[in-house]
Parts: C-alpha cells; sequence; structure tokens
C-alpha cells in the first residue's frame, strides 16, 4: 500500500508541474493586459512603473522562470487589478466556493445514490422507467440553461428566490440545484448499472436463500459492492465540480467564489490572479482525485495489489 501511495504522489507532482506550465503559456497566449487596463488613467511614469514591477516587458523565457521561482518561494505577486497579493484574493473567494461545492455534493448524494438503488430493485416496473427517464432527461439539460430556467421561473416570474450573493440559506437554493443536476442524473445511472450487475451475482442469491431480509440483502451486500464503483466515480465528479462546474454556475449568479473570480481576471487578463486561481483549482483538483485512488484502493483490494 506504501508503494501504491508514493506512485500516486509522485503523479501529483507531475501532474501540477504540467498544469503550473499550461497555465503561465495559457495566460500569455491570451494577450497583453498593457491592451486593457494598464494605462487608463496612469501617467506614462505610472505605466512604466506597473510594467517594471510585472516584468511585462522582459522575454517570455524570463517570465516564466520568475514564474517558476515564484510557484516554489510561495510568493505568487500582486494582483494587476487590486494591487494586493493574489494570495489573499484567492483566499476571500475559497469559502463560498466550498459552501457551494459542499451543497452540490451533499444534494448529489442525498437524491442519486437512493434514486439510483430505487431504478435497480424496480428495474422492471415502471417506478425504475421514471426515474430512468429523469435521469436521462437531468443528464441532457446543460448547468446554465437549468440555472437560466430556474432564474426566470422562481426569480422573475415568482420572485420567490433571490439570484444574486450568497447573503442568506435561500442563496444556495438554485445555485447548488443547478450544480448538482447533472451530476445527480449520471450517479443515478452508474448507481444503477452497478447495482444491476451485483444483485445478479451468486452471493446475492445465496444471501436471499438463507432468509435474510431483501432490504438487507440490498442494502448491506448490494450496495456495500457497488460503492467500489460508485466511489470512482463520486471522485470524478466532485473534481469535475472544482474544476468547471463552478466557472459557469457562480457567474450566472454572481457568487463571490473562485469560479467567479476567474473569469473576471481573464477578462482583464490580471495575470498573477489568473495563474493562481487556476494552481489552486488545479491542486484542489489534483488531490481529490488521488483521495479517490487510494479510497478506491482500499475498498478493492485487487486494485492495489494488481498495481503493486
Amino acid at each position: 500500500m506504501t508503494v501504491y501511495v508514493l506512485r500516486v504522489l509522485v503523479k501529483m507532482a507531475i501532474t501540477l508541474f504540467v498544469i503550473v506550465s499550461a497555465t503561465f503559456l495559457a495566460t500569455r497566449l491570451s494577450g497583453s493586459p498593457l491592451e486593457t487596463f494598464l494605462g487608463e488613467g496612469l501617467t506614462a511614469e505610472g505605466r512604466q512603473a506597473l510594467i517594471d514591477y510585472f516584468e511585462l516587458d522582459r522575454s517570455l523565457w524570463h517570465q516564466y522562470l520568475a514564474y517558476l521561482r515564484g510557484v516554489l518561494s510561495g510568493e505568487f505577486g500582486l494582483g494587476f487589478v487590486e494591487r494586493r497579493p493574489v494570495t489573499e484574493i484567492v483566499a476571500d473567494r475559497i469559502w463560498p466556493s466550498l459552501q457551494l461545492l459542499l451543497a452540490s455534493i451533499g444534494l448529489t448524494l442525498a437524491v442519486s445514490i437512493p434514486l439510483g438503488v430505487i431504478a435497480a430493485v424496480y428495474r422492471k416496473h415502471w417506478i425504475g422507467s421514471a426515474v430512468m427517464v429523469l435521469a436521462f432527461t437531468g443528464y441532457a439539460v446543460p448547468a446554465f440553461v437549468l440555472a437560466i430556467f430556474m432564474i426566470l421561473v422562481f426569480s422573475y416570474t415568482l420572485n420567490w428566490l433571490p439570484v444574486v450573493g450568497n447573503g442568506s440559506a435561500a442563496h444556495f437554493i438554485m445555485p447548488t440545484i443547478a450544480m448538482s443536476g447533472v451530476l445527480i442524473a449520471a450517479l443515478t445511472r452508474f448507481t444503477r448499472n452497478a447495482m444491476l450487475d451485483v444483485l445478479g451475482q451468486d452471493f446475492i442469491r445465496t444471501a436471499r436463500a438463507k432468509g435474510l431480509p431483501e432490504l438487507w440483502v440490498v442494502l448491506k451486500h448490494g450496495l456495500g459492492n457497488a460503492s467500489i464503483t460508485v466511489i470512482s466515480v463520486i471522485g470524478l465528479q466532485i473534481a469535475g465540480l472544482a474544476a468547471a462546474g463552478s466557472v459557469v454556475v457562480e457567474s450566472i449568479f454572481s457568487w463571490p467564489g473562485i469560479g467567479e473570480l476567474l473569469v473576471t481576471s481573464a477578462i482583464v487578463r490580471d495575470y498573477p490572479l489568473l495563474q493562481f486561481g487556476v494552481i489552486t483549482v488545479a491542486v484542489a483538483v489534483v488531490v481529490i482525485n488521488a483521495i479517490t485512488d487510494i479510497a478506491y484502493a482500499l475498498a478493492d483490494p485487487r486494485i492495489r495489489l494488481a498495481r503493486s
């Protein structure tokens, strides 16, 4: 198991290095901040001072080396717009994004796993068919379409729910549903398929032949063994939420999180802030995937033994 964990950690380090380098190149290829806000309302001396401070007039290779030194030393620079450390700017946005992420994960697990089990148990009944129809419908509706639809219905027409910000519990309802919609549909399908595969195994028939209650057979022996597949899917979904799922939803609802911050910094080409924001999200995604791999190996000993 130790060797397996070390392999996962090495893959994490390599992945993060690639992401750090790709982020640098992507931000530079998007254009120069000199074309956006630098120089607006500034004197020629002030503009030149900003260029010298951020080394915007140096070669791309020199900027890359300075960028790597900053990453290794933990000095990520100042934001172009706010003129304060990007670590402070991103830190202010982490908790709102984490709140929305946890709410979406909680709703996804609370809804999709029971629906997947029900769809598997009642696969020949209209209940199972209805669950799968809902799952396929939810899977086909993008998050931004669901978000706009809810805004038009529950905010604009009915005036029930607020749209902008995160000031109250009511502000969480629409963003959480918008982020969870596709994930609930996907995890419901995966849970159903995993349960169908397990419920057809010999040990399930043996458990039933022993006279165990059906509920115990389904939850203990069925869902317990199907969880090996479900764990990997949940990990991928959480990583997807952390990486890209929150960007669109946070932008639509003006949620004060990292996703909305990344969009704003990309528009104004705030290199230091955009780079550190992407690195923060990348670290979260890589760590989530690593935890998922380790949890998957713990749940199924065959994985770690085969990879060892």
